[in-house]
């Protein structure tokens, strides 16, 4: 079972690491940033914007913020600029951040039922092992962009997760 301790600097890296790649992209043209890369969600642009719906997803799950008006298919697209998804981005990691501040243990106690739009049904798991499949996930397509960024010709920072400034 995990701990507030990891959350809180789990939330934190989410930060640092989203600060890493979208000051990357910020240098790339925004055709750059769209370009098919062959990734799971196609493009930078597209991959970080399915990263940032995954977490309103979640959040919308955990602490009942509004849950985004699209489901996976559409979750590449939902912000078509830049500017908005970069500012989006921003201001969600902040809120990540405030959650995670306000939790306790009893918080990751028991199960969290949600519905899956990814397998079509109901899924029962308990809460701490779904607010660590979140961070994973962020850290799964965050690896994807990185990768991406590079064959691009960016120079991302580090993600040694020892190094998160404190």
């Amino acid at each position: 079972m995990i701990g507030t301790g990891y959350i809180k600097r789990m939330a934190r890296y989410n930060r640092w690491q989203n600060e890493n790649l979208y000051s990357c992209a910020d240098r790339l043209s925004d055709e750059a940033r769209r370009q098919e890369r062959g990734a799971f969600f196609g493009s930078i642009h597209g991959t970080l914007n399915h990263l940032l719906w995954a977490d309103e997803i979640w959040m919308s799950r955990f602490w009942g913020t509004a849950r985004p008006k699209a489901g996976i298919p559409e979750s590449t697209s939902l912000r078509g600029h830049w500017g908005e998804l970069k500012r989006d981005r921003i201001d969600f990691d902040e809120r990540i951040i405030a959650w995670a501040d306000k939790l306790d243990d009893a918080a990751l106690a028991g199960d969290l039922t949600y519905y899956s739009g990814a397998v079509k049904r109901e899924i029962t798991a308990p809460k701490w092992l779904l607010v660590a499949h979140v961070f994973n996930h962020q850290t799964h397509h965050r690896g994807q962009v990185h990768c991406l960024l590079t064959q691009a010709g960016g120079k991302p920072h580090d993600t040694y997760l020892p190094f998160l400034p404190e």
